[in-house]
């Protein structure tokens, strides 16, 4: 039971780190593609793992959720860039924090997709309980949980980017003001809130999870 469960966090530990890892690797290189190259300057316009873990958010939050069997979400060291040097404004900054999310977004379909044309994902969205239906399940649940978190429109969160390219200038110097605290922030929302966001993310994922039945026709 034990080597099973150490099994399981270790293919966990994996998705996390390949999901992330292409997260903030697609906001590098949307910046770069935008006319900002402050990403590549620093190395973070690469897929090494390494230059882009947090090691709260991008391990110990995701396992910790994993273990209690609570939606998986976290994130990993925000990728730098500089707004007045991306092309289209505040829009331009926008598309650069929808990159990341929307890969999860699209790896969590992929993911899904394969397991249909493999049949590993039957009627309804039921996954097979064999390993390779838990390797998609894991893709599928650990992406999204990624995407909808990162959605929260909360600074930093990549949510509250589109947000403030939407938002009156009162309310773009209450979200400058909040992201300053960072990660703090999100920490303090996620102790307080957990409950709350929980019922947000399982929500949100399993909507997301009939769409994608609704597509594939399962």
């Amino acid at each position: 039971m034990v080597i099973m469960d150490l099994a399981y966090l270790g293919m966990v530990l994996v998705v996390i780190l390949v999901s992330m890892t292409l997260h903030e690797a697609m906001h590098a290189f949307m910046g770069y593609f935008l006319g900002d190259d402050t990403a590549k300057a620093e190395g973070r316009l690469t897929l090494n793992p390494l230059k882009h873990i947090d090691p709260f958010m991008t391990l110990l939050l995701p396992l910790l959720l994993a273990m209690l069997g609570l939606p998986i979400f976290g994130g990993a060291r925000p990728v730098p860039f500089n707004p007045q040097r991306v092309r289209h404004g505040e829009w331009g900054a926008a598309f650069v924090a929808l990159a990341g999310p929307l890969t999860n977004l699209f790896l969590a379909f992929l993911a899904f997709g394969v397991g249909v044309v493999s049949g590993v994902i039957t009627s309804g969205g039921l996954i097979q309980n064999i390993l390779v239906g838990q390797i998609i399940s894991l893709v599928v649940l650990v992406n999204l949980g990624f995407f909808v978190f990162n959605m929260l429109p909360l600074p930093p969160l990549d949510g509250s980017r589109v947000l403030y390219a939407l938002a009156p200038e009162g309310v773009r110097r209450g979200m400058e003001w909040i992201e300053r605290y960072g990660v703090m922030v999100v920490f303090i929302i996620i102790m307080i809130g957990q409950a709350a966001i929980g019922r947000i993310m399982a929500f949100a994922t399993n909507g997301i999870i009939q769409f994608f039945c609704m597509i594939f026709g399962v």
